[in-house]
């Protein structure tokens, strides 16, 4: 019933991509078209095309070039099944639209399917999120933004307000929220405090472009990572409708997608707010490669496995002591967080959350990782 909502990919854009060579990734997917439906049982990752622009404005979405680009491309050594599974298409109301995209993700992930949704504007993150509530856990939501998206309560849900519907709605299933690459002059100093306020990461765009491998650890904590292309430089994204003089250029966006590829925990990926345009789906399309290309290079070090394969630190704090464990395999951080037993918790034993290196020799200087810290708050209110 759910996969009712999407419709088969354009005849024409289905001879198009055919008549690549069998070298390109077009030779490695599998299509819906008129004629035939994916075998859901045997995909690993799926492809979707959301029509629906009406949270940014009533340009109608195509993402035919998008398709065109990305299965011109050559795949790496990849072993994972790849099917586009077609576009859902606008409702008659934005909800319509949402309660579709909803069921579908819920479907493929409940089937450890991993579903690259391209939208349309980014307020559909919103019904990506909702996607999870039958799963019944706890969601961490990554979004690689130049703005928290907060909005005002009053207004309706948009590109830029679709936050505040999903930190505030029941059920409330989002255990945490970071954003990389926000830049101070578009976000207001009162969203800013509340960012602290709520414990929420979030990373300044000088900050990560200076030293982008702190974003590793936060990708290996999301389930749902959502790219706003408008945090791209317009020079790099081809982007003069909205011009962006300032922002992550081609290379970093591509990086930070392969981050959240490589994530053993990343089950959703979206990639919104862009113009259809030719240079557009060019950098689109790389975005999705990379992050296909890191899903292919999982370490399945989540969830952790065998302490055997891992040396555990233990820094001594004046009141407690910070357990660090290291990864033989990868060389990756995770540092412990505590279960407070007398307390109303949301997590139900020790749990483990992604570090790097320099967190655990910013310990040994008596500085309590921030991350950290943000999780131990939000465990116990």
């Amino acid at each position: 019933m759910e996969f009712d909502f999407l419709a088969p990919l354009d005849n024409d854009l289905i001879i198009d991509i055919k008549q690549l060579s069998s070298q390109h990734l077009s030779s490695k997917v599998v299509f819906h078209t008129e004629a035939e439906f994916p075998d859901i049982s045997k995909v690993n990752i799926a492809i979707i095309g959301v029509l629906e622009n009406r949270g940014k404005d009533s340009k109608e979405v195509d993402l035919s070039n998008v398709r065109r680009e990305l299965y011109s491309l050559f795949p790496g050594n990849w072993s994972k099944t790849i099917a586009d599974l077609g576009d859902i298409l606008a409702g008659n109301s934005t909800d319509d639209t949402y309660f579709a995209l909803q069921k579908v993700v819920s479907k493929l992930v409940k089937n450890k399917v991993i579903p690259i949704v391209i939208g349309g504007s980014q307020d559909l993150t919103y019904a990506m999120y909702r996607g999870y509530d039958d799963l019944e856990q706890m969601v961490n939501l990554v979004s690689i933004d130049n703005k928290f998206d907060l909005g005002k309560q009053e207004t309706l849900i948009s590109s830029e307000s679709y936050l505040s519907k999903i930190i505030i709605e029941e059920p409330n299933n989002l255990f945490n929220y970071s954003n990389i690459g926000y830049q101070t002059y578009y976000n207001s100093q009162e969203e800013i405090d509340l960012m602290e306020k709520l414990f929420f990461d979030a990373y300044r765009l000088g900050e990560v472009c200076n030293n982008i491998l702190i974003a590793e650890p936060v990708f290996r904590d999301a389930d749902l990572v959502s790219f706003d292309l408008t945090s791209v430089k317009s020079s790099d994204s081809g982007n003069f409708t909205n011009f962006q003089p300032n922002g992550f250029n081609g290379k970093e966006i591509c990086s930070l997608s392969r981050y959240a590829g490589i994530s053993d925990k990343v089950s959703c990926l979206g990639v919104f707010n862009h113009n259809d345009t030719k240079q557009e789906s060019v950098l689109i399309a790389q975005i999705i490669w990379y992050f296909i290309e890191g899903i292919h290079y999982r370490s399945n070090e989540y969830p952790f496995g065998s302490k055997e394969n891992y040396i555990k630190y233990t820094v001594p704090f004046e009141d407690e002591d910070i357990v660090f464990f290291k990864s033989d395999k990868t060389e990756r951080w995770w540092i412990e967080i505590p279960f407070f037993a007398n307390t109303h918790n949301k997590l139900k034993k020790n749990t483990l959350l992604p570090c790097s290196h320099e967190d655990y020799l910013a310990a040994c200087n008596q500085e309590f990782p921030e991350r950290w810290w943000k999780a131990q708050r939000k465990s116990i209110l």
